[in-house]
């Protein structure tokens, strides 16, 4: 009796379904109304399938739909979710200075909230988030970027040491350096955030968690157990509880009167000091999880950065031989001499224009998610319904205004000032309130990789058919992961 009633029901389910089909593109239309995008979309999961399959493909499709268009914007819709892709650098501007709870709300990932937890620092507003870049600026002051500068140098020659041995034992000749770059910056962050504080044990369970986390990044966010969304979202929460404890540790030591050794002592020192003259509130775990949004922001950024900036010196052997010119000025390597130092940073201004000239024709992370908290009037003639995802072009904005802007030329940032004409364009490090806090360390870790790598190693790219193409994991990086020949340049200092 039960199976043809079961039956009986079938017509009235697969009615129902296609009903909720038919409401779902119904609202797809009328919320993209006249913007480029896809006619129709998939059913419930939109074209996420064609997003995590090839995001490359994806995104170059949704900004070659927004050039289409007056407006600089193009439509699609991923897991129940309805998107913009934002490629005019003014309404991505617009979006930026609109991050308030009545307007944007920056997320950092589509599902960043239930990613990332609650204790972030991206997802603050007003006077709170005011009061937290004041306390975490002293962690970027010159005293404090030269501490993090001795760790850097120390740290990036072991790496550059193994990945000559390892590269010399190969039969090919050659070696990919993604993995190698992020492990390198991995330890990098793990050292200049944490430094003392991560025993050998809890690095290597960091590793393994943070590895869980960036995997997680590009799936579909399946929050069921055996999925990589939810070994993501349980590694946060993990990572989060080993940075929190990081924290008390410094607390600790602080409070006795030692020196910061790295970014946590700076912090936590901070904190005390702020906390004699006018107590305030704050837990380990916040503090955690804002170490976390550091750390997230510096070691797939970071290592995007390092590989292209690879590949540009390897195409550009006139810009390679200007840095190595220039280094040689401010670091005799041949003669062991130990360091560069902030002031010898400082100072090398062709270098630090390599180093803009990467991100800009490569920024890390391509666009900055947002959710629109209102309905948001974008433009005169169009209102971005609430809850859409919002995705502004940071890739985008640096190929506007730029003289010849496919090139690859570090001296738009010398003589021409084009950092100060275009200013506008070059949003690699956001814009507004929420603009990176850290971008003076991030560029200072890739202002030393380029003279350190470029002084002591002779490289060469292993060139294949779109070698150099786009690939997103989740930042961008060499399709081939960047495979290179390298031979050490100056064999007395190894």
């Amino acid at each position: 009796m039960l199976l043809p009633s079961l039956w009986s029901m079938a017509p009235y389910l697969v009615s129902f379904v296609a009903f909720i089909i038919l409401l779902e593109q119904i609202s797809y239309m009328k919320k993209r109304r006249f913007l480029p995008g896809p006619t129709l979309v998939l059913p419930f999961i939109g074209n996420a399938i064609s997003l995590v399959v090839n995001p490359t493909k994806f995104w170059d499709l949704q900004s070659s739909y927004a050039k289409s268009g007056p407006l600089g914007i193009s439509a699609n819709y991923i897991v129940g979710r309805y998107i913009l892709y934002v490629y005019s650098t003014e309404l991505s501007h617009k979006i930026f200075a609109n991050v308030r709870p009545d307007a944007f709300h920056l997320v950092g990932h589509p599902f960043g909230k239930k990613l990332f937890g609650e204790h972030n620092l991206i997802y603050m507003f007003g006077q709170k988030h005011k009061n937290m870049r004041r306390r975490i600026a002293p962690n970027f002051t010159p005293k404090a970027l030269q501490t993090y500068t001795n760790i850097q140098q120390r740290i990036i020659l072991q790496h550059l040491k193994f990945w000559c041995q390892k590269a010399e034992s190969e039969s090919s000749g050659s070696i990919p350096l993604r993995i190698l770059c992020r492990d390198m910056n991995l330890d990098t962050s793990q050292t200049v955030f944490v430094g003392p504080y991560l025993s050998d044990e809890a690095r290597q369970r960091f590793n393994k968690d943070y590895n869980f986390f960036n995997v997680g990044l590009m799936k579909l966010p399946i929050d069921l157990p055996g999925f990589a969304f939810r070994n993501a979202r349980l590694a946060v929460q993990r990572l989060v509880e080993t940075l929190a404890g990081c924290a008390e540790q410094s607390e600790k030591r602080m409070k006795a009167g030692e020196e910061p050794t790295c970014l946590i002592d700076f912090w936590m020192h901070e904190n005390l000091r702020e906390y004699a003259e006018k107590p305030f509130e704050y837990s380990y775990m916040e503090i955690g999880g804002h170490l976390f949004d550091f750390l997230f922001a510096s070691q797939d950024a970071s290592t995007s950065s390092l590989l292209w900036a690879i590949t540009f010196l390897d195409s550009h052997p006139e810009v390679l031989q200007k840095v190595r010119k220039e280094v040689a000025q401010y670091w005799l390597a041949e003669s062991g001499a130990a360091t560069i130092t902030g002031e010898n940073l400082r100072e090398m201004k062709y270098t630090e224009a390599v180093a803009r000239e990467v991100v800009r024709i490569r920024a890390p992370a391509t666009m900055v998610p947002h959710i629109a908290g209102v309905d948001f009037p974008l433009t005169e003639n169009y209102v971005i319904p609430k809850g859409t995802i919002v995705f502004p072009s940071v890739f985008d904005s640096s190929f506007q205004g730029f003289t010849e802007a496919e090139r690859f030329d570090p001296d738009r940032f010398m003589e021409r000032q084009e950092d100060r004409v275009y200013k506008k364009n070059f949003l690699a490090f956001g814009a507004g309130s929420h603009q990176c806090v850290g971008q003076r360390y991030a560029i200072n870790h890739l202002m030393l990789f380029i003279a350190m790598f470029s002084t002591l190693i002779n490289f060469k790219r292993d060139r294949s058919d779109g070698c150099d193409e786009i690939a997103y994991v989740p930042t961008i990086v060499p399709k081939d992961d960047c495979r290179v020949s390298l031979s050490r340049r100056i064999p007395s200092l190894w």
